[in-house]
């Protein structure tokens, strides 16, 4: 049964169950006869994909017994998405928007801001100032989603099985014709887990030959081969939420069949057109997926599935704009765009002198 068509317990029980949403409109715009879908996560109770591994690695904790109530503190360095009633420090790069810390702050987590130039190894880092909190914490433990193996089973267990559901239980039509398989899926890769959890989900049971598509910033260095990080290795990117400059435990690199490399300006022209077109408000890290799949899909190698009727083209929206409302970037977007022609006639007609209605004109 839908969570929503019953009482739920508490918060957590909205966790996940986000819906899978035609981009049929961006599709049009950019001539692919196949169905673009958008796994939309912004609509789980924390607002991003990171609820769902959050609150697996607590209940296996809890499970382990590594977590007691009333006396451990959870750490957890962290890009302000992820992290019962427990309580939290989170350490966060000061790239990180105000958004994400005053919702962490909200939620009663304690938030340390670290350099966003101080490398992941480095002691100042938000990995290593969380590691010298646990250590002088008594009772502090850090799940650490970069090396916790529920980070990706999370997506194996819950986000995969979601979209194979909503595709094969979705009929093809003569209007809308369906492969009834995923064929391919594209999401970004920040600690990894979210890829990697949903190509096995998908090949493992489902699609073995589903094309599954990771998109990494330029500037980070979790792409495949070495030689598409190496331009930009090092350099500053806005987009938060995916990419770094360490490849992560929990990131299998060998179930992505294709890595792209994405810039902040096609990122962010991508989220325009979801949300324009689709009424979609995403953070920048949708965006980044959206763009490596238009990429891919009028390439060479992606053309021939961009072309094709009924094929499943799956993208991983992660996060909404709560946590970006304000980021330089959207505000340009959204109070500097040119004017429409309607707003043109809106400031035509109101230069002009009021006109007298019939009570004015009596007298």
């Amino acid at each position: 049964m839908p969570y929503s068509a019953r009482i739920l317990d508490n918060a957590l029980g909205a966790v996940g169950n986000t819906p899978l949403i035609r981009l049929d409109k961006i599709a049009a715009q950019e001539g692919l006869q196949c169905n673009l879908l958008g796994k939309v996560e912004y609509t789980s109770a924390g607002g991003s994909v990171k609820d769902r591994i959050a609150k697996r690695m607590v209940e296996e904790a809890e499970k382990e017994g590594r977590l007691i109530p009333g006396q451990t503190t959870i750490i957890e360095p962290t890009s302000g998405n992820t992290d019962k009633g427990y309580s939290v420090i989170i350490t966060l790069p000061n790239k990180m928007s105000l958004e994400k810390e005053a919702a962490l702050r909200a939620l009663g987590a304690e938030v340390v801001r670290t350099p966003t130039e101080a490398a992941w190894d480095s002691p100042e880092s938000h990995i290593g100032v969380a590691k010298r909190l646990r250590d002088e914490i008594p009772g502090a433990v850090i799940l650490d989603q970069y090396g916790n193996i529920n980070n990706p089973l999370a997506h194996e267990y819950t986000t995969g099985p979601e979209i194979i559901e909503a595709v094969t239980n979705t009929p093809s039509t003569a209007e809308q014709p369906s492969s009834g398989k995923v064929d391919v899926l594209i999401a970004g890769a920040g600690t990894g887990g979210t890829v990697s959890g949903l190509s096995r989900a998908i090949k493992k049971s489902h699609n073995p030959d589903s094309v599954i598509i990771g998109v990494d910033p330029k500037g980070s260095i979790l792409a495949v081969p070495e030689s598409l990080n190496t331009p930009d290795a090092g350099s500053p990117y806005i987009v938060e939420g995916i990419g770094y400059d360490f490849v992560p435990e929990v990131l299998a690199r060998e179930v992505v069949d294709v890595w792209l490399k994405t810039s902040d300006e096609e990122s962010f022209e991508a989220v325009k057109k979801l949300m324009r077109l689709e009424g979609l408000l995403v953070g920048g890290s949708s965006g980044s997926a959206l763009s490596g799949a238009l990429r891919w899909l009028h390439s060479d190698e992606g053309k021939h599935v961009a072309q094709k009727k009924g094929a499943n083209v799956v993208v991983l929206l992660p996060d909404g704009i709560r946590n970006y409302m304000s980021k330089p970037w959207f505000l340009k977007m959204a109070l500097e765009a040119e004017p429409s022609p309607l707003a043109n006639r809106i400031a035509t007609i109101l230069q002009k002198a009021p006109s007298k209605g019939p009570e004015q004109e009596r007298s």
